[in-house]
């Protein structure tokens, strides 16, 4: 029961081998100053909506809204 219980542990322990050897060849380097830029203008495009499908969306909203309009009665 003991040789159980270490291959166990040493099938466990093996699993850990290549924590050690991270590839980081995925990895880039880029500058403090390349990376506030790039950091600034993703706040920047933060503020604006530029996904052409949301903006198809907002159009087709516009749209019905102006149809809509044409339909109101306003009675003072």
């Amino acid at each position: 029961m003991a040789d159980d219980i270490d291959r166990d542990t040493h099938d466990h322990d093996m699993t850990y081998e290549n924590e050690l050897k991270v590839d980081t060849s995925p990895m880039v380097r880029i500058s403090i100053k390349e990376y506030d830029a790039l950091r600034d203008q993703a706040k920047e495009a933060g503020k604006y909506i530029t996904d052409p499908s949301l903006i198809s969306i907002i159009d087709k909203l516009e749209e019905l809204t102006r149809a809509l309009r044409k339909h109101i009665v306003r009675k003072y």
